[in-house]
């Protein structure tokens, strides 16, 4: 017997089940003549990869979708048994242009809007503003670490949590795993170990540095950005509004690299986002490299910032380099 599970299906309203899907059978006995059926939070079943497996051979007419906000924990009980039968998408939270293309009237306060509050679904549907504060601050604190927390052995949640709070401070800057780990008492496996499980939980991104082995470039470090804004600004117990923060630049460098992000997971060879510095301090945002296809971003909170290509293009002369701010954002 599996566990209670959630099976939707096109012809029938959402509904609660006890699952008895040992074999094929009594799966399509629940599907019916439905194209399609749908597994929300998939990796809460029991023997999943092996029940779809079954399934799929059984019934290939039927084609099935499987959800889960647990990355790791559904990776591990569906890849394997589904090997060749199924293709992987990652769901960002929304992107900018899904969001422009929802409001018509979307505006440079808008994006401010997404600035403080974030991307999610729920939370850029929500009209109310206390409300939208009230869903994000529920989803960074129950909802992110949840699936961590139960199927991974986190011996102190509170050190976890102190290591993402310390990693929402330094968006935009160097990491060390060295520093994080003395200012938490704790070992670098220890480390490395949670920043993996915020990478496969989708709740960070770890961006590694470009370099085609020239002298001078910084090779090993790395920084990390928050796939959502809000989550890194509810993390930090900072939601006030933009554009007065004092972080409101390495705000939108979050927000660039995460829409970026969104962007290259639709290219089936996408190149990865990588950042560029030199120990001697000159540094490039975000590089994209493919072959001999680059491309540069410097952001910038405002176009009088100005940006930094020089040294880069003394390099790279090849590369295509784009200024970045909220305004020519919107306006790209």
């Amino acid at each position: 017997m599996g566990k209670t599970g959630r099976i939707l299906t096109a012809s029938s309203p959402r509904c609660e089940i006890i699952l008895f899907l040992g074999q094929p059978t009594e799966l399509k006995a629940l599907v019916r003549t439905s194209r399609i059926a749908v597994f929300d939070e998939a990796q809460t079943i029991q023997d999943i990869g092996a029940i779809l497996k079954a399934f799929i051979d059984t019934y290939p007419e039927t084609q099935i979708i499987a959800t889960g906000s647990s990355s790791f924990d559904l990776a591990n009980k569906i890849n394997e048994p589904l090997t060749g039968r199924a293709f992987e998408f990652t769901l960002h939270p929304l992107s900018l242009s899904e969001i422009r293309n929802a409001i018509p009237d979307f505006s440079l306060s808008s994006l401010y809007e997404l600035l403080r509050l974030g991307s999610y679904p729920a939370v850029v549907a929500e009209k109310d503003v206390r409300t939208k504060e009230d869903l994000l601050k529920n989803l960074a604190t129950n909802y992110l670490y949840k699936d961590v927390y139960t199927y991974e052995s986190i011996k102190n949640p509170r050190i976890f949590e102190s290591l993402i709070k310390l990693l929402a401070f330094q968006i935009g800057s160097l990491v060390s795993v060295n520093e994080l780990a003395q200012s938490l008492g704790i070992s670098r496996a220890t480390v490395e170990k949670y920043l993996r499980l915020l990478e496969q939980s989708y709740i960070i991104k770890i961006v590694r540095p470009f370099s085609r082995n020239q002298r001078n470039e910084i090779k090993k470090a790395f920084k990390v950005y928050f796939l959502d804004v809000g989550v890194r600004n509810a993390v930090i117990g900072d939601v006030s509004a933009l554009p007065e923060r004092a972080d409101r630049g390495f705000i939108f460098e979050n927000f660039f690299a995460a829409e970026r992000l969104k962007t290259l997971s639709l290219e089936t060879f996408s190149p990865p986002l990588m950042f560029w510095r030199t120990r001697s301090g000159d540094e490039v945002d975000f590089v994209e490299a493919q072959g001999d296809s680059m491309r540069a971003y410097e952001c910038k909170w405002s176009d009088t910032d100005g940006a930094r290509f020089a040294a880069f293009s003394r390099m790279y002369p090849q590369a295509k380099t784009i200024f970045v701010s909220p305004e020519n954002l919107l306006a790209s």
